[in-house]
């Protein structure tokens, strides 16, 4: 994606990570508006949260090696 719009590595990882994370914490409030979801809904809300943190993490560790390698295909 970085590439075709022309990007720079950081640019790149910047428009590969928000694409692969999304924000579940917002939705967090719309959840305790639903009748009768109380106890399901929040608890599958910030699982989803969990499970997007510990993505991050790996995100952070696996882009710049993968913008490496596409830097040296280039090249």
């Amino acid at each position: 994606m970085g590439r075709l719009a022309g990007l720079d590595a950081s640019g790149a990882r910047a428009i590969s990570f928000s694409s692969a994370t999304r924000n579940s914490l917002v939705v967090l409030p719309l959840a305790f508006a639903v009748p009768g979801a109380v106890p399901l809904l929040p608890a599958v809300i910030v699982a989803q949260t969990v499970v997007e943190l510990v993505a991050s993490l790996a995100y952070m560790r696996v882009m710049p090696r993968m913008s490496r390698i596409e830097v040296a295909a280039a090249a």
